[in-house]
């Protein structure tokens, strides 16, 4: 069995390695992924050593990665702890989705316990009953149950079948009625988990962007640290510099701009990235349930506490002895828990994320306020950015500037430098220069 890497492999640098077509410098990595430059160094040196890749040395020194098409094959093949990572995602989604879709599961078998529970003990009830003459329509009616229950599976009651669920905005919901029970209750995840990647990236294009140099205010829009103590020292930029290598520059008139040299070489020349104008973070959703499934839901939870306030009334005022009945009895406290809680946590989540997209909003335009700036520089800011263009460079390593690399013999590489040698003394002879 084949060892496995003593370093893990990044998933973030085996993506980026297939979008910059398997062909890479550190400083391509780096700003594709906006990961510091010395983990983009030794992920891509580790994926080289377990996937077959190359390195080739320009004579400039930068190395030059490169990699098969199908590094992705090799490294399944290879490595055992892949291919269980790949079936456990497999399996982990089957799992959850099983997990979301219990809470509906659970939600509509208390409803029928309960149903069949109280049902249970009103016969009972009934059949003591020594008075025979009783009018059916005297007595308790626990038959209404079914038609105030179910018709909620259907958003449209006179024609299920061609009832159409939409979401608030007037979009088709995705979901069904049992995973829309989960997203009620508990959300649909955060969707600003990708974040700090985002700002990383979005950094990483904005360098690549503007060959290799920037000022501070063109990172700002990117940055939650800007404020009005450092506004002025530009100290919010440090976090950047020390992830992507970079240093300042001094202009004679005293303003700085930073340059980052590694994210200045590249492999190939590639096309000027889309970028949005800022980082903005996306508010939080109560749910992706559409409106009818979310009433839906609703209607089930006050259907559980009804029922359950009904039960325990019951319970507490007869003595029936029957297994079904005494079950639910054992469990009743949860079945009444689960039911409360049901409509306590969406409400309760409700509020929370108001106050969460409250300050998404206000980072969001702060972050858009640093961007304003940008689209009407004050005359330093112009001085600044015409600066910052003496030192754009952009250095694409060719076959030309290779120098050595592990795809071949040394010898063979020696001995072809040299031929190369010779004929350009011949040709130079030749010209007569």
């Amino acid at each position: 069995m084949a060892m496995v890497a003593t370093l893990p492999l990044n998933p973030q640098i085996m993506k980026s390695v297939e979008q910059l077509d398997y062909v890479a410098t550190v400083g391509d990595v780096a700003s594709q992924a906006g990961l510091e430059l010395n983990l983009a160094q030794q992920g891509l040196l580790t994926l080289a050593s377990e996937a077959g890749g190359h390195l080739q040395v320009a004579d400039t020194g930068d190395i030059v990665f490169q990699f098969p098409k199908n590094f992705r094959t090799i490294l399944r093949n290879k490595f055992w702890r892949l291919r269980l990572q790949e079936m456990w995602q497999k399996v982990w989604e089957v799992l959850f989705y099983l997990i979301r879709i219990s809470f509906g599961v659970i939600l509509i078998v208390s409803i029928v316990l309960m149903f069949v529970a109280i049902a249970a003990i009103l016969i009972a009830i009934n059949s003591k009953d020594s008075d025979s003459s009783s009018s059916r329509d005297d007595g308790p009616n626990f038959f209404f149950f079914p038609t105030d229950i179910f018709w909620i599976f259907s958003p449209n009651q006179n024609n299920p079948r061609q009832a159409k669920t939409t979401t608030n905005n007037g979009q088709a919901s995705e979901l069904n009625f049992l995973e829309a029970i989960f997203s009620f209750l508990f959300g649909d995840g955060n969707p600003n988990s990708d974040l700090e990647e985002r700002r990383w990236q979005d950094i990483g294009t904005l360098i690549r962007n503007n060959s290799g140099v920037i000022s501070a205010e063109q990172a700002a829009p990117y940055l939650d640290s800007v404020n009005a103590l450092n506004q002025d020292t530009e100290d919010y930029i440090l976090p950047v510099l020390a992830r992507f290598n970079g240093y300042p520059q001094v202009s004679p008139n005293g303003e700085l701009v930073y340059l980052f040299p590694e994210l200045q070489v590249s492999a190939k020349q590639r096309k000027i990235s889309s970028l949005s104008s800022y980082l903005k973070e996306k508010p939080w959703r109560f749910s992706k349930a559409s409106t009818g499934q979310i009433l839906g839901a609703i209607a089930l939870g006050s259907v559980n506490i009804v029922l359950a306030m009904v039960l325990g009334g019951l319970l507490h005022s007869t003595e029936i002895d029957l297994s079904l009945v005494n079950f639910v009895a054992s469990i009743y406290y949860l079945l009444l828990a689960y039911g409360v809680g049901f409509l306590a946590i969406p409400l309760g989540r409700y509020f929370w994320i108001q106050a969460i997209n409250t300050g998404i909003e206000g980072r969001n335009e702060k972050r858009q306020a640093q961007k304003e700036r940008l689209l009407q520089p004050s005359p330093t800011l112009r001085y600044k950015l015409d600066f910052a263009q003496e030192f754009a460079r952009e250095k694409i390593i060719t076959a030309d500037d290779i120098t050595y690399t592990s795809a071949q013999d040394l010898l063979e590489q020696e001995a072809e430098r040299s031929d190369k040698t010779d004929l350009d003394w011949q040709k130079r002879l030749e010209s007569g220069t």
